[in-house]
Order: structure tokens, then C-alpha cells, then sequence
């Protein structure tokens, strides 16, 4: 009777043990769909890349890494923008390709395209889902995940994308006053006839 006992107490834990792991592991997902986390913050590097590092340390790192095959100053191009530069270069392996924009000699976007024959979407976007939460916007184009600092998302076809929002927000804000300056030039030069 004893060691029917156990044999019945061994299988409930041996069957239990899942499911506890399980919950576990939704339970960061849990708690961020209902709110009960505090302020999500969104991730700003990738393989020790870093949004705000200067060029040189962005270079120094991509020769070190062996995920991209750097080739140096050849993958470094100047960018029709003033103060603009890009670093493309391509992966190894699950990274097909990634660029890194730059402006002012400071990094602001990471793109990278990954390699859809040795990652999928799914995996990619339920790591994300696990680690910071249900995103913010989900479309069939991309899921995007942002803080105030940072806007992080997955994009089809299959890349991910980190963007610094307050470098990306003023070149935006400087686009807009820059075109309402042309527009204003445009329609005084047109007032002249």
C-alpha cells in the first residue's frame, strides 16, 4: 500500500513539475498583460552594440564578433544627409546582413535582416513576447515594442530593428521644419508672378 502511495505521489509531482516550470515562464508575459510590471524597458543593444556608441567602438566591435564579416572602412558609406553615415555589413549564419546609421558620429538605428533559413519569425518575435511583454503595436508587418528611450521592433520580411526615438524624433522634427521652410520659399517664389 506504502509504495503504491508513492508510485501515485511521484507520478502527480513528475506530472505537476511542468507545469510549474511552464507557468513560470509566462508569468513575465502574464504580468505584463495585465500591468502588473513596472515600466518595460526596452533594450538598446544587441551583441554588445550599443545605441549612442561612437563609430570606432561600433567598428572595433563588429571585427571582434563573429556573427559579421567585416571588412572595415569598405562597409562605412556616407549617407546624402549631412552628418549621416551607415556601416552595412554582412552576417554569418542567422544574420544575413545588418546596418548601423549613424548621425553625428553617434549609432541611432540597428537593422538586422536575419537569415530565414536558419530563423523564423515565430521564434524570434515569442523571444521577444517572453522577455518584454506583449508589444505595443502588432500589425502583419511588425510587432513593436517602445519606451521613451528606445523603440525595438520585428518586421516581415524577418529583421529587427532598434531605433534611439530621441535622435530619430529630432531628425524628424528637423525634416518637418525644414520642409515648411522650402514650402515657404516655394510659395513666395511663386507669388512673385
Amino acid at each position: 500500500m506504502r509504495q503504491r502511495a508513492g508510485i501515485v505521489l511521484l507520478s502527480v509531482l513528475l506530472l505537476a513539475l511542468p507545469l510549474s516550470l511552464l507557468a513560470q515562464e509566462l508569468a513575465p508575459v502574464a504580468a505584463a498583460a495585465t500591468g502588473a510590471t513596472e515600466a518595460r524597458v526596452v533594450p538598446r543593444v544587441f551583441r554588445n552594440i550599443e545605441l549612442g556608441m561612437e563609430m570606432d567602438e561600433v567598428k572595433a566591435l563588429l571585427a571582434a564578433d563573429g556573427v559579421f564579416a567585416y571588412r572595415g572602412d569598405p562597409d562605412v558609406s556616407l549617407l546624402p544627409r549631412p552628418n549621416e553615415s551607415l556601416i552595412e555589413v554582412s552576417g554569418l549564419s542567422y544574420v544575413r546582413r545588418a546596418f548601423f546609421q549613424f548621425y553625428e558620429g553617434k549609432l541611432f538605428v540597428m537593422i538586422f535582416a536575419l537569415n530565414e533559413k536558419e530563423m523564423d519569425h515565430y521564434s524570434v518575435f515569442t523571444s521577444l513576447s517572453i522577455k518584454y511583454g506583449k508589444p505595443d503595436s502588432l500589425s502583419p508587418s511588425e510587432s513593436v515594442w517602445a519606451d521613451d528611450a528606445t523603440r525595438l521592433s520585428v518586421e516581415r520580411p524577418l529583421a529587427v530593428k532598434y531605433i534611439d526615438l530621441a535622435v530619430f524624433n529630432s531628425l524628424k522634427t528637423a525634416g518637418t521644419a525644414q520642409q515648411s521652410y522650402e514650402e515657404l520659399l516655394r510659395t513666395e517664389f511663386l507669388g512673385g508672378f
